[in-house]
């Protein structure tokens, strides 16, 4: 899938997660040889040893999910991205949210903490959403909207966003409920104007979702 070339304006930028997980992720499945060609095809061969430590193009990244998409089967690729997302999920937070706010997050009753939880990630939506426009709705499920997602594919794509809900899955389920599950119902690659993410933690729990390693 070709993306198009920036334009003469500064592209958006998201953050290297997006990258840096993706890579973990292959390497956890032990698909060095796959790596080299999707990075390879997405003109970034240096990111694999050399992983970008700032915010990197939403063009640059779409370009590399998109060689996954194009270079592996559809289960194979929907599996790497989920991995991908739930380590971007634990790296977030880990690293990003204080222990303090971790720990009141889980102590506060699930709808608060989400109610919480999402209005922390709207003031940083643009580090995954780029150039796309993030909403939300409270309530159970909660909605997160990401209209014109740069990260959701070409439009008539069959690739749904799995990094997005892998993510949002990981965070919610790590701050708010061991039931928490997100669920996209409807996505700019399909032709739809936004991708739309489900919030849920009505169902039983599951287990653990997808563990990085």
């Amino acid at each position: 899938m070709n993306r198009p070339c920036p334009s003469s304006a500064e592209p958006a930028r998201v953050g290297p997660n997006a990258v840096i997980q993706l890579g973990e992720a292959l390497s956890a499945r032990g698909e060095d040889g796959l790596a080299r060609e999707v990075y390879a095809a997405a003109g970034h061969s240096d990111w694999i040893a050399a992983p970008p430590g700032e915010m990197v193009s939403e063009i640059e990244v779409a370009r590399l999910h998109d060689a996954l998409a194009d270079l592996a089967p559809r289960g194979i690729v929907d599996e790497i991205m989920a991995d991908a997302g739930a380590r971007t999920g634990d790296y977030i937070v880990a690293n990003r949210i204080p222990a303090p706010a971790r720990m009141l997050l889980r102590l506060l009753p699930a709808p608060l903490a989400a109610r919480l939880l999402v209005e922390a990630i709207a003031k940083h939506s643009w580090t995954f959403a780029g150039s796309g426009v993030f909403s939300f709705s409270p309530g159970r499920p909660l909605v997160v909207e990401i209209a014109a997602n740069p990260l959701a594919g070409p439009p008539c794509a069959e690739r749904g966003c799995v990094w997005h809900a892998a993510v949002f899955t990981r965070l919610f389920w790590s701050l708010v409920s061991d039931r928490a599950h997100a669920r996209e119902t409807a996505c700019c690659a399909a032709g739809d104007p936004e991708c739309r993410f489900e919030i849920d933690w009505s169902a039983a729990p599951v287990g653990t979702p997808v563990a990085a390693e």
